[in-house]
């Protein structure tokens, strides 16, 4: 069985330990006192491992040094000599700080792909925002765009006294897309868009919703829009999407339902109506019974006599059509 490469540093290091013992117990406890025995004596008695000590303790054995330079920090501060209650002046030193920032990170051939922006109060509290770069860049207008679009709309209760500014470098990417595969044209203007919307609406109403681990009906929540498609777990493959969409109504419309042995037969709605040709259910689901938020529901999935494809649902005697599927 081949020797795996970990295991080898780990015997190294206990025979150098097996060796430092026996020192030791020699009561050698400098390098002089060990350098100053016989080479044949140390080899004869530690081995390999004892010489190739006893050349280091000697000064016949150089190793180079590995220069590691020390990470690079994009980060810029700056204390008020007064406080201040515009943003004119904070737009002014933000200007000045990305155009720094960006000097330095195309000095290194870098992009920035993250900004983190803090304000500091007068009452010794602060305010934090990550600016998710969808293009990384080190355009310092670009950069500056994002910053006053979110800056626009921003209301503090104290005046301010510092700023700072940190930006998350990388290396920029080259993206070769596929024959029927389009880039997004402008993937900074769509950011500035979506800040604007934020400002305007708030940020649990911009993004992409995602259903909710319910069974609840339209129960979703908003995240952080994303232009990209996500990717099959395990596959690497673009999840493919639905067959058939229902196509909900906002809200849901009134209708009226003739039953046959509690089954629908006739459906009549201002959207839509017609005999009931096939029918699936009914799939009863419910929840929330532990507060005032309880709900109970009885969904069908109904063919009519023109062909159409909808669904509806029942709640204690009343019935309403949620939608028509493609």
């Amino acid at each position: 069985m081949r020797e795996s490469s970990k295991s080898k540093p780990r015997e190294r290091d206990a025979e150098i330990a097996r060796v430092l013992d026996i020192l030791h117990r020699w009561g050698i406890q400098t390098l002089g006192q060990f350098a100053a025995l016989e080479k044949e004596a140390v080899g004869t008695r530690l081995g390999p491992v004892g010489l190739q000590l006893w050349d280091r303790a000697r000064g016949r054995i150089t190793r180079l040094l590995k220069l590691v330079s020390p990470p690079e920090s994009f980060e810029e501060a700056f204390e008020f000599e007064n406080e201040i209650e515009t943003v004119e002046p904070l737009l002014f030193i933000l200007r000045r700080f990305l155009q720094q920032l960006s000097l330095r990170l195309d000095a290194l051939y870098l992009v920035a792909s993250e900004l983190r922006l803090t304000i500091t109060f007068s009452n010794k509290t602060d305010y934090q925002h990550q600016f998710a770069i969808p293009e990384p860049t080190n355009n310092g207008e670009v950069l500056f765009r994002m910053l006053h679009t979110h800056l626009e709309n921003f209301t503090s209760d104290f005046p301010i006294v510092a700023v700072a500014l940190k930006a998350e470098a990388t290396k920029p990417a080259f993206q070769q897309f596929n024959l029927f595969e389009t880039a997004l044209r402008d993937p900074t203007r769509l950011s500035e868009t979506l800040a604007r919307l934020t400002g305007l609406l708030g940020a649990d109403r911009v993004g992409t919703p995602v259903l909710e681990e319910t069974h609840r009906p339209d129960s979703f929540r908003m995240e952080p829009f994303a232009w990209q498609l996500k990717e099959a777990a395990n596959t690497g493959a673009i999840e493919p999407l639905p067959a058939r969409a229902l196509r909900r109504f906002r809200s849901p419309v009134p209708a009226s339902m003739l039953l046959e042995n509690n089954h629908p037969a006739h459906l009549r709605s201002a959207e839509i109506q017609g005999e009931v040709l096939g029918r699936e259910g009914p799939y009863t689901a419910s929840g929330n019974w532990w507060d005032e938020k309880v709900w109970e529901r009885a969904e069908w999935d109904l063919e009519l006599e023109n062909g159409a494809l909808c669904q509806c649902h029942s709640r204690a005697g009343r019935w309403e059509l949620d939608g028509v599927y493609d």
